[in-house]
């Protein structure tokens, strides 16, 4: 058996039955395996490397179990880097192969050759490189098991070419035995249900390992018993149903003045599978030094960054059931009366007629629209932009595994994600948002949706700028300081037509419910092209908002 052969052979025992490549000749024998296996993994083929480890991050998020992928070297490899590093800062598991140069030829710069070791080493959880082609079977399942263990993220497999031809010999395929599981310990649950039953106002904060453990019901018990608010840290409203009492909302970039005032009300933060990211923390200022932080995540690396209280390296569900279950007695009434009134301040928050729009499409509506028609299991994928902040404010989620969009502030993740997406979760739309600028970087990956039969529902927020850019140049220098940020737009529904599917050109907000409707009941790719206006960048205004 051959090295690639081997590759694929190991992909099967560990049940990987998706693989997404831009192929190279730098990896045949593994795209030869894959054409004997095309029944059991289905191979989809992007554009660009960029959208091949976009599409296996967003697919990795809502499956949670590491997509595969597949690039040439050199150019190939610094191509798909943008997706990798959005895993990494997602906690999203995915492996990445990369066709090498021969053995031979290492460390002499050759064609196309780069260190990866050193290019990836410090964006991805590992770099793995098998030494001789009956390591292969080995170095594959090592990479899989990483990347979906303790905090998952993306792992890198070095493949020389002339491993990927080489004979295995009797090297066994190894097979996936139970994934490791670390629990918490009753002392250390005891302590934090003493520090919970201590504090007057503690806040919850629902991060992306909850979504990626299936630990959303487990959060819910916590809160439910303890009587505290739950916030959503940066893009992972899923955690948490929205339209629960103890939900407080999601910290945006704009952090808004109900939950401003609970952050200074709050003396014990309860950080429950989030790393406490920049965004998240306000650049790392949230913890004060007069308030108790709680740390549950499974990696000591992240734990360290932060003087927690209590730290606790476990995975979530056994720890937050463990922590419940030390919770006693009833919630103090005044707790569950701040926490009511949190709730209701939210709520009073995503109502769409709360914010006043110049141009004839409010966002505000359009998202009002979605989230009404789209069905409770949808996948809600934002791109990196500003618009991003009307979906976090006005839609509504109430199930998990139903948001993806990027931690990192990735453009162009969008349109891929969603070809990830609706191969991780078929029986449910995948509905990407996404500006003018971030769909002309990826957007022609809409041609992999039509090629491949992929329901893919595009909604192209189009202001014709760089807008968070903009608006912040506006802010610095007037009107006079605008420089590089304004934008000429395609007709986009023309390039979709193109791209062979249909779509929709809206230029008022009465417009857009009857495009959706259709766009919805079309069995394959769809493009919504809004005309928005370039003063309805962002849903915030006042102290709090920034752009």
């Amino acid at each position: 058996m051959k090295g690639g052969e081997a590759l694929v052979e190991t992909l099967l025992a560990w049940g990987v039955d998706i693989a997404f490549s831009v192929p190279g000749e730098s990896y045949l024998p593994v795209l030869a395996a894959l054409q004997q296996a095309q029944n059991r993994i289905r191979l989809i083929t992007p554009r660009h490397e960029g959208g091949v480890t976009f599409a296996a991050a967003a697919y990795g998020r809502i499956a949670r179990r590491p997509a595969v992928c597949f690039v040439s070297r050199g150019p190939g490899a610094t191509n798909a880097s943008i997706g990798v590093h959005t895993a990494m800062q997602d906690s999203i598991p995915l492996v990445l192969f990369i066709g090498n140069v021969p053995t031979g030829s290492l460390g002499k710069e050759a064609f196309q050759e780069i260190d990866y070791h050193r290019m990836y080493g410090a964006i991805a959880k590992g770099v793995l490189e098998p030494q001789h082609a009956r390591q292969v079977p080995e170095v594959t399942a090592r990479a899989l098991t990483l990347a979906s263990t303790g905090r998952p993220g993306p792992v890198i497999v070095i493949m020389p070419k002339d491993i990927s031809d080489g004979d295995t010999g009797d090297a066994p395929i190894p097979q996936p035995g139970p994934k490791p599981s670390a629990g918490c310990d009753a002392a250390a649950a005891a302590e934090i249900a003493g520090l919970l039953a201590a504090a007057k106002r503690p806040i919850l904060l629902a991060g992306e390992l909850v979504s990626v453990e299936a630990a959303s019901a487990e959060l819910v018990a916590l809160a439910e018993a303890c009587g505290a608010p739950v916030i959503a840290t940066y893009r992972q409203e899923d955690t948490y149903p929205n339209d629960h009492a103890a939900y407080a909302g999601h910290i945006e970039i704009d952090r808004v003045p109900f939950q401003t005032d609970a952050f200074a009300a709050c003396d014990l933060i309860v950080a429950v599978g989030c790393r406490l990211d920049g965004i998240t923390t306000r650049d790392f200022s949230l913890i004060r030094p007069d308030q108790k932080l709680v740390h549950i995540f499974p990696d000591w690396d992240v734990l360290s960054r932060w003087r927690s209280t209590v730290a606790v390296a476990a995975n979530l569900k056994p720890t937050l059931a463990a922590v419940t279950a030390a919770v006693s007695g009833t919630a103090p009434a005044d707790r569950v009366a701040w926490r009511d009134g949190l709730h209701a301040a939210q709520l009073d928050f995503v109502k769409a007629d709360a914010v006043a729009v110049n141009g004839p499409v409010n966002l505000a509506k359009v998202v009002e629209a979605v989230d009404a028609l789209a069905p409770e299991e949808s996948v809600i994928l934002c791109d990196s932009g500003t618009f991003a902040r009307w979906v976090h404010r006005f839609y509504r989620f109430t199930r998990p595994h139903t948001q993806a969009g990027p931690m990192s502030g990735a453009m162009g993740y969008a349109v891929p994600g969603a070809i990830g997406t609706c191969l991780a979760k078929p029986d449910a739309p995948s509905i990407a948002f996404v500006g003018d600028g971030g769909f002309l970087m990826t957007g022609q990956e809409l041609t992999t949706a039509v090629q491949h039969g992929l329901p893919v529902k595009v909604v192209l927020c189009d202001n014709n700028a760089w807008g968070s850019i903009l608006v912040s140049q506006q802010r610095a220098y007037g009107t006079p300081g605008e420089f590089g940020t304004r934008l000429q737009s395609p007709d986009f529904a023309a390039v979709a037509r193109g791209y062979g599917m249909p779509a929709w050109r809206v230029e008022k907000t009465a417009d857009f419910e009857a495009a959706f409707r259709e766009a919805l009941a079309h069995p394959g790719p769809t493009l919504i092209h809004l005309l928005l206006d370039s003063r309805d960048v962002s849903p915030f205004s006042g102290e709090d908002a920034k752009v």
